[in-house]
């Protein structure tokens, strides 16, 4: 793509506000309206997909529960998770959702790799995995021809939630993050890590700091 893909720093930011201007982005986008990405941390909460079984959600305790419009079962997202949520015209770009998810789980084997991790992919469970443990989640949703929702990639959090869960819809699945990995990292290295892998798997040029808010 010619423009650049533009990214949003959100910081630490509740799940529902962020999913809601997300819906409200993708309903209003014209068909010319650029593709942005939003990086968020987001405050502990467990959220469910639409196909999502009541019997995978253990035992949610004070942290609650969101029924989501995206694909896959219940995850967690808490601090020290970094989270990019998508919003691509995915007609205009060429690809379909199958292509999509390759493309992000490309992405995040090759910034774990720029740390020495090496992680795989699972053709029958979406997400990455480092020694058969989860270190991201994927979920998107399409409407019009375009995608919202996206990526959770464990950096530096407590992991403890998700043992309240079955994480993904996978009894026992372990879990991991990159921290363990590596010992000390940067959460903005991380961030700005993710921010060239997805500029060039979603084959961007260049990309750009967007400012303002998203309500």
């Amino acid at each position: 793509m010619q423009q650049p893909l533009g990214f949003r720093e959100l910081g630490r930011m509740d799940y529902e506000p962020v999913w809601h201007a997300m819906q409200r982005f993708t309903n209003e986008r014209g068909s010319d309206a650029a593709d942005e990405i939003w990086l968020v941390e987001h405050s502990p909460v467990f959220t469910q997909g639409q196909a999502g079984k009541a019997e995978h959600l253990l035992i949610p305790g004070d942290i609650p529960v969101v029924q989501a419009d995206r694909g896959g079962q219940v995850t967690y997202h808490g601090p020290g998770q970094l989270v990019a949520y998508l919003l691509l015209d995915v007609r205009r770009l060429g690809f379909g959702v199958r292509e999509l998810v390759s493309r992000m789980e490309c992405c995040l084997i090759e910034l774990l790799a720029s740390y020495g991790v090496t992680a795989a992919a699972k053709p029958d469970a979406p997400g990455v995995y480092v020694n058969g443990a989860k270190i991201a989640s994927l979920g998107l949703r399409i409407r019009h021809g375009c995608s919202f929702h996206g990526l959770a990639l464990n950096v530096d959090m407590d992991l403890e939630p998700f043992r309240r869960i079955n994480p993904c819809g996978y009894a026992g699945l372990a879990m991991t993050q990159l921290r363990e990995h590596t010992g000390t990292i940067e959460f903005a290295e991380v961030s700005a890590r993710l921010r060239a892998q997805l500029v060039k798997h979603l084959d961007y040029a260049e990309q750009t700091t967007l400012t303002g808010g998203i309500d």
